[in-house]
C-alpha cells in the first residue's frame, strides 16, 4: 500500500524514476482496487459501472506517469510508452522493458530510486 500511496503523492511527476516494486505494487493495487469496484458495482446494480470509471480516470495520469518513470529507470524515453500501440510485439516489448532490472547507479534521468548502487 505504501508503493501505492507513494505513485499518488507523485500524481503528476514524469522526471525521475522508478524501481520495479513501485510500478508492480501500483499495478497490483490498481488491479485489485477495480476488481472490488466492479464487484460493487454489480452488487448495487450498476450496470455502466461509472465507479469504475471514475476511479480510472482519476488513476490515469498516475499511472502514466509512473509508467514513464519506470521506463527512465531502465534507460528508455518516456515516449517508448507508444510502442504498446504496435499490436502484440509492442506490448509484449513494453512488458519486457516494464519486468527489466534497473540501470545501476545514476543514469541520465537520475539517481537510483533505492539510492543503492548494485554492482
Amino acid at each position: 500500500m505504501n508503493y501505492y500511496l507513494a505513485v499518488l503523492k507523485k500524481y503528476a511527476v514524469f522526471k525521475g524514476r522508478a524501481n520495479r516494486s513501485e510500478y508492480w505494487f501500483f499495478v497490483l493495487f490498481h488491479f485489485i482496487i477495480s476488481i472490488v469496484l466492479g464487484i460493487v458495482a454489480a452488487l448495487i446494480g450498476d450496470n455502466s459501472n461509472i465507479i469504475g470509471m471514475l476511479y480510472g480516470l482519476a488513476v490515469l495520469i498516475p499511472g502514466i506517469a509512473v509508467s514513464v518513470r519506470r521506463l527512465h529507470d531502465v534507460g528508455k524515453s518516456g515516449w517508448m510508452l507508444f510502442i504498446s500501440l504496435i499490436p502484440i510485439i509492442g506490448v509484449i516489448w513494453l512488458l519486457v522493458l516494464m519486468v527489466s532490472d534497473s540501470n545501476a547507479g545514476e543514469n541520465k534521468y537520475g539517481a537510483h530510486p533505492t539510492g543503492t548502487v548494485k554492482n
